[in-house]
C-alpha cells in the first residue's frame, strides 16, 4: 500500500496474473487495484471507522445520468430514508486536485443535490458544506461525522 494521508486497513486481496484485485465490501465484487481504488477503498473505510458513517448505506462506483450521458461518482453515501447526503469524487495520489475536479463533483451534484461534497487523493481532503438557501459554499475543516450531518 502507498503512503497516504488516511489509515491502513486490511483489505482482501487476489492476484490473478499480472493484476491485483481487491474485494469491494460494497460492490461485493473484486476490483482492479488501481491507484484510485486504493485512495476509494481506503477512503470509504475511513468514512466507516473513523466518521461511523453507516456501512450499508454507502455506495461506491454509483452510475448516474448527466446529460444523457453514463457517468459513475466515487462514492454515495444515503441517509437512512434513502435520500443522497454526501458526494465523493475520489483521484489517484499522483493526480493533483484542482478546480476541474471540484465542477466534475459539481455537475454530479446536479442529479443528487446533496449538501456535502468531498474530494480527495489520498494525500489531500477536502470536504464543503452547501447551503441551498444562502447559495453558499463552506469550506470545513474536517470531514463530519455521520451524525453530525
Amino acid at each position: 500500500m502507498r503512503k497516504l494521508n488516511l489509515p491502513e486497513y486490511e483489505f482482501r486481496f487476489r492476484q490473478e496474473e499480472k493484476s491485483r484485485f481487491v474485494l469491494d465490501i460494497f460492490r461485493k465484487r473484486y476490483v482492479m487495484f488501481t491507484p484510485e481504488e486504493e485512495v476509494r477503498q481506503r477512503f470509504a473505510r475511513y468514512l466507516i471507522e473513523e466518521k461511523e458513517f453507516p456501512t450499508a448505506l454507502i455506495m461506491t462506483e454509483y452510475t448516474l445520468k448527466l446529460n444523457e450521458m453514463v457517468r459513475r461518482c466515487d462514492i454515495l453515501v444515503h441517509k437512512p430514508a434513502g435520500h443522497p447526503a454526501v458526494l465523493v469524487e475520489c483521484k489517484a495520489p499522483e493526480v493533483k486536485i484542482t478546480q476541474d475536479t471540484f465542477d466534475q463533483v459539481a455537475r454530479y451534484n446536479l442529479v443528487f443535490n446533496v449538501k456535502y461534497l468531498m474530494v480527495t487523493n489520498g494525500l489531500k481532503h477536502y470536504c464543503c458544506y452547501l447551503d441551498f438557501a444562502t447559495r453558499k459554499v463552506e469550506f470545513m475543516k474536517e470531514v463530519p461525522f455521520y451524525r453530525d450531518l
